[in-house]
């Protein structure tokens, strides 16, 4: 299939939320209409006027008016968005008050469960008086330790009514994981499911809890919710209540604390693989904002909707998809495997939840993919008209796989951005079409190039993601970092003011975007710079190999590209497979992409978030430690490639 091959189109872009702002912008302008790049390229010109157009648009409810949109858009970090301005996250996602479904929650195995606007603001409202006569009071931290389940959103809503501050972990982290993120921030209040359920299996969560509770002496209440259990055994919690005894049966009518824009709503944390991991601190109002230009513009999302993404509470797009409240949609969580009890179960919930919006990662289309799983022959998914893919780069075959075995009239987009900005960079538009490969658009008001080493920006050519402009939903702090130092020195010390993400990637000249990886796990073979993406797109398209993980390893003065192959049950690697696989890299991608070893591997590891671990891997072959394990998934599987005696000699 050639290169720039369109395989979806919109039948009517004019009906779209982002043709009907761009209207509306443009109506008293001497432009009159403009297309989508032309569009974004007025939004970073005019970023107080973009911002300002899409406050209007946006309806957010707020007490006090802004009197400046931002104060310098070039001041990385540092810009204030939105000064004089008073709002509150939580009544923005509690304006509707209903009896239209907010939440559906599909457990593994377990009925689904159905909150409605209405249910959703009066058990936040209990909850808020709770935690209020507890003594939480704005600015306290309270965490979560919890699956996907509605009480993570309820917790999270009651707690920024306040103007606390909220953090969450996913159950299935390690407790070192955990602690290294909450012994940062020392929460007042921890809140924790009894257990989760997973691929057919219950796992506790107690003896976990009890032993990250003696490690943050902080913790003045801990909460438990009977998930596994409707009313478990809690008494070895020290200071623990049971989540319904907590709720209170009386509670004063619900108050929402008007805040500044930038009053800290949510920290989070980077993945943390090779090293205690960054807290991140975001805003309520740069959140909104901008979660708000993403789901109504960027996504289409209405009330009229059904939202799905799949993640855990550890991961930002969890706090992404709850936003999508504050449009009026019906949010469905899911929690437990994906694929349980077969590889139907999520397409199935696509028919029986009318989803419209469905939001996974590219690892499990390409593992649908690879268990030949056939949505369109064995589910209808007649509502969905969306799907999203995002945690690492959707190579060209999942496009394939998608449009040939999922549904052909869907707009399928790869989106991109991360944990650190919680939102995204490039991602989806209703306006445009979709070319295989690639991620349709740069977001609105989103300054973003490709620079090369020199900070020079480059069209169809690849390059470092940069962001030129400030935005509102950069951090506006990492906590415990009174210098600002660990955040400039995390995003701004490879070019001065102005945001370096991480990622390689490449700009058409008509505005699409071609993601190629991390930059920092950028091989670099004789001075020539590639993206892991390109081989990976190759490797696994081999109906031999399950998985992958290339590195670039320093070697005599270079580096040379190592590959490493998980081979599916039975499988080995022979003198031939290696051959092939050197040739089908070298035509299809370039002799610098040869790897110089080619090695099988039992193993790979990921993040807990689903993330390939390049990073940690290549600081194993070359001899550095990595000091935190719990934040992966599958932690053994780094000890595989320590001592391989192919790699020696560095």
């Amino acid at each position: 299939m050639k290169k720039d091959t369109i395989l979806w189109e919109p039948s009517h872009p004019e009906k779209t939320q982002m043709a009907q702002f761009i209207s509306r912008v443009t109506a008293n302008t001497p432009f009159h209409s403009l297309s989508y790049d032309e569009f974004h390229n007025w939004s970073i010109h005019h970023v107080s006027e973009f911002w300002s157009e899409f406050w209007n648009y946006s309806n957010i409810i707020y007490s006090t008016p802004y009197n400046q949109v931002v104060d310098d858009e070039k001041k990385m970090p540092g810009a204030k968005w939105f000064s004089g301005s008073k709002l509150n996250y939580a009544e923005n996602l509690l304006k509707y008050r209903d009896n239209r479904p907010a939440i559906h929650f599909k457990g593994e195995g377990q009925h689904t469960q159905t909150y409605s606007y209405s249910d959703l603001y009066n058990e936040v409202e209990q909850l808020a008086h709770s935690l209020r006569k507890l003594g939480v009071k704005k600015g306290d931290r309270v965490a979560g330790f919890i699956p996907n389940m509605p009480q993570a959103i309820i917790a999270m809503l009651a707690t920024a009514s306040i103007g606390a501050i909220w953090s969450s972990s996913s159950p299935d982290f390690g407790i070192k994981g955990v602690l290294d993120r909450f012994t940062q921030i020392e929460p007042k209040v921890i809140f924790a499911a009894n257990g989760y359920y997973y691929n057919g299996k219950t796992f506790d969560s107690l003896d976990k809890l009890s032993n990250i509770q003696k490690s943050l002496p902080s913790i003045e209440k801990v909460i438990i919710i009977g998930y596994t259990e409707e009313k478990p055994h809690i008494t070895h919690i020290e200071n623990s209540i049971h989540y319904t005894e907590f709720l209170s049966t009386n509670p004063d009518p619900l108050i929402f604390e008007q805040l500044p824009f930038d009053h800290p709503l949510y920290i989070m944390y980077s993945s943390g693989t090779t090293g205690l991991p960054k807290s991140i601190v975001h805003s309520a109002g740069g959140t909104l904002i901008q979660h708000l230009k993403e789901l109504r513009l960027h996504c289409d999302l209405s009330r009229n909707d059904t939202i799905f993404y799949f993640t855990t509470c550890g991961w930002m797009m969890w706090n992404w998809l709850v936003s999508s409240l504050a449009v009026g949609a019906t949010v469905v969580l899911f929690d437990g495997s994906p694929f349980f009890p077969d590889g139907n179960a999520m397409w199935n919930m696509v028919d029986k939840l009318n989803i419209t919006i469905f939001g996974t990662s590219a690892k499990f289309i390409e593992s649908c993919k690879e268990a030949n799983i056939n949505p369109s022959r064995d589910s209808d998914l007649s509502s969905l008209k969306t799907i999203l893919s995002t945690g690492s780069p959707l190579v060209e075959e999942s496009f394939d796989y998608v449009y040939s075995t999922i549904k052909q009239n869907v707009l399928l987009a790869s989106i991109s951005g991360g944990t650190d900005i919680v939102s995204c960079f490039a991602l989806g538009n209703p306006m445009l079409p979709v070319i295989r490969g690639e991620l349709q658009c740069r977001g609105l008001g989103m300054d973003v190039h490709a620079f090369d080493h020199a900070g020079h920006s480059l069209i169809n050519e690849k390059g470092e993601l940069v962001c030129t402009s400030a935005f509102p939903s950069m951090p506006i702090y990492f906590w415990n970092d009174p210098d600002g130092k660990k955040y400039h020195n995390a995003y701004f010390g490879k070019y001065t003011g102005i945001w370096h993400h991480g990622d390689f990637i490449r700009i058409s000249e008509k505005g699409s975007v071609k993601i190629f990886g991390r930059s920092d796990a950028t091989l670099n073979p004789g001075g020539v710079r590639i993206g892991t993406a390109e081989i990976y797109r190759i490797v696994e398209n081999l109906n031999y190999i399950e998985d992958s993980l290339v590195i670039g390893q320093d070697w005599k003065g270079d580096q040379r590209v190592i590959l490493f192959l998980k081979l599916k049950t039975d499988i080995t690697l022979t003198d031939e497979n290696i051959s092939n696989i050197r040739t089908l890299i070298k035509n299809h991608c370039s002799p610098r992409h040869v790897p110089a070893v080619i090695l099988a591997i039992e193993d790979i590891p990921y993040t807990i978030n689903g993330k390939k671990v390049e990073i940690a891997v290549k600081k194993i072959i070359d001899g550095v430690k990595v000091t935190n394990k719990d934040a992966l998934a599958n932690p053994d599987s780094l000890d595989l490639f320590k001592n391989l005696s192919e790699l020696s000699g560095c």
